[in-house]
């Protein structure tokens, strides 16, 4: 089945009723594999062509409901791949109509630099689109440093990039808050079954948003689904808090879709109508 970041955040677009564009490198077999896959879930892609081949990746399910995910290694890519990559981007960015959000997520495959992230930032900026960034390490560090309108990270990501140890709502907090001082003008840190914490620059708290945790088949793609959730929410004006409640209620719903990625509408909105919020003192 089409996998990946990218692909899972536009699948669960898709779900909630937007009509997404997936931009991503595709090669070989595999690749017309993944552009295949999404053409038939009817959404519309971009795809840059590659020498190698695009990976595989398995998620294993045992009777015991475990999760193992085998993850191969991406092909490497070339110079003139990665630079044709941005000029699709741009592209696409400029002749995208109402309101534009540019959702940059993934790992870095081999040959990309870790610049990848703050050049397509900048594109995005260019092209007066919303930049929102799913990332880890040294690539979030350099996007935080082009000022991206919002990132989506979990604990992990956000622990290593922060310096905060994260235990509960409250640090997960002050690591919100330090990704603001870092350059993002909104961040959100995903807890897992505990939720979500986000905060924009202008505000003075945050806010905690969570619904009772589900026992789903897999949580793979939640957090896909969560940024899919903000970026709805962004692209229809909804206020901060919605936005939260709806990537909370985008998560959730993926814990019982039948794929990553492939949440329902009528899930999500069930889920919305249970989600509590609290705002935190930083």
């Amino acid at each position: 089945m089409p996998g990946g970041k990218s692909a899972h955040v536009a699948m669960a677009l898709k779900g909630l009723g937007a009509t997404p564009t997936w931009i991503g490198f595709s090669g070989g077999a595999t690749g017309s594999e993944l552009l295949a896959g999404l053409g038939l879930l009817e959404i519309a892609t971009m795809p840059v062509s590659t020498c190698d081949a695009s990976r595989v990746n398995l998620e294993i399910l045992d009777s015991g409901g475990e999760v193992t995910e085998v993850l191969e290694p991406g092909g490497t890519i070339t110079q003139s791949e990665w630079s044709e990559f941005q000029q699709v981007c741009a592209s696409a960015f400029q002749i995208a109509v109402n309101k534009k959000i540019a959702v940059i997520s993934g790992s870095l495959p081999p040959g990309v630099p870790t610049e990848a992230y703050p050049a397509l930032v900048s594109l995005a900026r260019s092209a007066n689109c919303l930049a929102f960034v799913d990332s880890s390490g040294l690539p979030l560090s350099k996007a935080l440093a082009a000022g991206p309108d919002l990132v989506k990270i979990n604990r992990e990501e956000a622990e290593f990039v922060t310096e905060v140890a994260i235990r509960d709502p409250i640090s997960a907090a002050q690591a919100v808050r330090r990704l603001l001082d870092l350059g993002a003008n909104s961040a959100a840190v995903s807890l897992g079954d505990h939720g979500i914490v986000g905060m924009r620059k202008q505000d003075q708290l945050a806010i905690h948003a969570w619904t009772t945790p589900v026992q789903g088949k897999s949580t793979v793609g939640c957090g896909d689904s969560a940024l899919a959730g903000l970026a709805f929410a962004a692209a229809n004006d909804l206020p901060f808090e919605r936005s939260l409640a709806l990537a909370v209620a985008c998560g959730s719903s993926n814990c019982l879709a039948a794929l990553p990625g492939r949440i329902v509408r009528e899930d999500v909105s069930r889920f919305e109508q249970s989600v509590h919020m609290e705002r935190l003192q930083v």
